[in-house]
């Protein structure tokens, strides 16, 4: 009988292509790993995975291995919900994932008031951005995520997803503190044609859309710099090399040298929603997380941006 575990770890290597990416998903060593493969190898008595000059990839019996362990984690992870469903929010484990802005602000809360309801259930966060965790929870690597979109563009990552949105994150200006617009109420993105900008990534969504938004506008952005990091923007702000726009989740702590000004007449806006698989019901303790999660969100929509006019 095929192990489970090696079966996962053959999964892992053909989706990250390499030995060292699948050790450090599934917090192994590469040479664990490694040994796993040879052993699922011996088992099945074919050679599943080969090695080329862009790293490992799976051969054919490797890929038709892969596409059945896929479907055999989805009915385990059906049987435990509905396990879960028939024991209630009593045990059991809840595995999340966020992008950073909102792990950092609606997540510390509702875990926090999750636990303190049912201190038996596990839970575990894991972090990273909405396309990097959207394939992992339609895996069944997670059981709730925090994803975010913008409306209008053909990026879902929520697509084949049940989702519930969680609330509209609009993305205002960051000026140094002394730049001549600091003192307007709202600007438009016509106001900072002239600009240097500072954004994320720009495969990132949000570095797509500010250039999208900016082209819409008749002009496109001048970037400068770039960082993953809205504190290292917010610092790259302050010290006058640019401007941004970030989203209000990621405004909680506005760097002093930086002023927070909204756009008009309707600012680039992101939905974050709370996304599981449509695949199986949705355990109990996913729905009540999300509950939390949705009174957090409003709580946050409630309070007043800071610095923002």
């Amino acid at each position: 009988m095929l192990n489970v575990g090696r079966l996962k770890v053959l999964c892992e290597v053909a989706r990250r292509g390499s030995f060292s990416g699948a050790a450090e998903a599934l917090s192994y060593t590469q040479s664990a790993v490694s040994q796993a493969i040879a052993r699922l190898e011996a088992e099945t008595g074919a050679t599943l995975i080969v090695r080329d000059r862009g790293g490992v990839r799976a051969t054919a019996a490797g890929a038709s291995l892969v596409e059945h362990a896929e479907g055999i984690f989805a009915r385990i992870e059906a049987a435990e919900t509905q396990l879960a469903a028939v024991l209630g929010v009593r045990a059991g484990r809840l595995r999340m994932a966020s992008f950073p802005s909102a792990g950092a602000t609606l997540m510390p809360q509702a875990i926090a008031r999750f636990r303190a309801r049912h201190p038996d259930v596990a839970l575990t966060l894991a972090e990273g951005e909405p396309e990097e965790i959207a394939p992992r929870l339609r895996a069944g690597e997670f059981d709730l995520a925090l994803l975010f979109g913008f409306p209008g563009t053909r990026e879902r990552p929520g697509a084949r997803l049940r989702t519930q949105l969680l609330l509209e994150d609009p993305m205002l200006v960051a000026l140094p503190a002394e730049h001549a617009l600091a003192g307007k109420r709202a600007l438009t993105l016509a106001d900072l044609r002239e600009e240097d900008w500072v954004q994320t990534s720009a495969p990132s969504p949000c570095a797509r859309h500010v250039v999208r938004s900016c082209l819409a506008a008749g002009f496109e952005p001048k970037v400068t710099f770039e960082s993953d990091d809205y504190e290292t923007v917010q610092g790259l702000v302050a010290s006058g090399v640019g401007v941004a726009l970030i989203p209000r989740l990621a405004l909680t702590h506005v760097h002093a040298g930086v002023v927070v000004r909204s756009l008009a007449p309707k600012p680039p806006t992101r939905r974050v929603v709370a996304a599981t698989v449509t695949a199986a019901g949705v355990a109990p303790a996913a729905g009540t997380m999300i509950e939390i999660l949705a009174d957090a969100a409003q709580r946050f929509t409630d309070a007043p941006a800071r610095s923002a006019a």
